[in-house]
């Protein structure tokens, strides 16, 4: 696997934000903050790497231009990658690629959903019912942005219960683009008629039926315009 953004740029703060790159690609690479996880806060890294707020806030901005960071809005910071790969392939998965996107996460969460079931921890469960939850309450609030949001971590949340690593990269260089498709395929406004009910899937991780599991994720998919 190739190592996590050696080529990324330092600003002119110099030694000290390219060594607080160097701790926080080292903690990615160790699997303390996962593909698919949040970082800690700017005030946690802080008081962890011994450094001040605007070197971490120019190592995790280097970090976010190289692709292996993701800042979401309201959300946290986000690990996407552990390399380059991921503004490689949001260049490629534009919005007038929707069948393709669709095509791909089809690839990716139908077996997703069917490792989940049958490697699941208890763990795995109650981040899969927190996420739903907060998906129900995003889709209530009516606000798309922060369904998209719910939405992408509840799939997040499945890949991570597969337990395969290069299945999560993979999934997660793609998130920024699945992301603007369904923020574009759900226009501006949430309407009934595009509601996808996401529990069935997550009741057949629980019951660790990797068929009705793989079935259920894929059901969604084959409906156009639907998370």
């Amino acid at each position: 696997m190739p190592p996590v953004a050696d080529s990324v740029a330092v600003p002119p703060r110099g030694r000290r934000v390219q060594e607080t790159i160097a701790q926080l690609r080292e903690r990615i690479l160790g699997g303390e903050w996962p593909v698919g996880g949040r970082i800690p806060t700017e005030p946690q890294l802080v008081a962890a790497l011994g450094v001040g707020r605007n070197t971490v806030r120019e190592a995790v901005r280097a970090l976010v231009h190289a692709g292996v960071l993701e800042c979401r809005q309201g959300s946290g910071t986000y690990v996407v990658s552990t390399d380059e790969l991921a503004p490689v392939v949001a260049r490629r998965l534009t919005d007038d690629r929707m069948a393709e996107v669709v095509e791909v996460r089809r690839a990716f969460e139908v077996e997703a959903a069917r490792l989940a079931a049958l490697r699941r921890t208890p763990e795995d469960l109650a981040a899969l019912d927190g996420a739903l939850a907060a998906r129900e309450a995003a889709w209530h609030g009516g606000r798309v942005d922060e369904f998209v949001e719910a939405d992408a971590a509840l799939h997040t949340a499945v890949v991570a219960a597969a337990h395969n690593g290069m299945l999560a990269e993979l999934y997660a260089s793609v998130g920024a683009a699945l992301r603007s498709t369904l923020t574009q395929s759900m226009g501006h406004e949430l309407e009934p008629e595009r509601y996808v009910d996401h529990s069935r899937l997550v009741d057949a991780i629980r019951a660790g039926d990797p068929e009705r599991a793989a079935i259920e994720a894929g059901a969604f998919l084959e409906r156009p315009s639907r998370a």
